[in-house]
């Protein structure tokens, strides 16, 4: 097995205040009714997309002690091709990845919101397009810095 490359910089020590209120938005979702297996399946699929190891093991995990089980958390990155989610799942989802691939979307966006629209409340919308630019900002961070997976067994 090969090594991974190295951790760049501890960018939490050289930004702590940064850090702490990156943290802290993590935090706010903890009160949305978007529900936290909803946020790290975003969380997970932004991380997908992004390529950011760190971030990808953490919302795996996270969701395994929620519960998810292997074959939905396995079907996320063809979350298109299966009937594993159900509407709000599709629509975060469809959100989440028009968000992160900002320049690849520009036709799509209304008829994208529209399907929020349907199923999700104003605030919600709000709450998860803040949590897609959070997973994305953690992410940047993640591959940017190469912050390091530690091996360990999966829940």
């Amino acid at each position: 097995m090969s090594q991974a490359p190295a951790l760049r910089l501890a960018w939490t020590k050289f930004a702590p205040k940064s850090f702490q209120a990156m943290i802290a938005v993590n935090g706010s979702f903890e009160s949305s009714t978007l529900g936290k297996v909803l946020i790290d399946l975003v969380f997970a699929r932004v991380s997908q997309i992004n390529g950011c190891a760190y971030c990808l093991d953490m919302h795996v995990r996270d969701l395994r002690v929620q519960g998810e089980d292997w074959q939905r958390i396995n079907s996320l990155a063809t979350w298109r091709e299966v009937s594993l989610f159900n509407e709000r799942e599709r629509a975060a989802l469809d959100w989440a990845e028009t968000l992160t691939r900002l320049a690849d979307h520009h036709a799509e966006r209304d008829t994208e919101f529209e399907a929020l629209k349907a199923v999700f409340s104003d605030q919600e919308i709000v709450e998860l397009s803040l949590a897609v630019a959070q997973i994305n900002a953690w992410n940047r961070l993640g591959v940017g810095l190469r912050s390091q997976v530690v091996p360990k067994a999966m829940p």
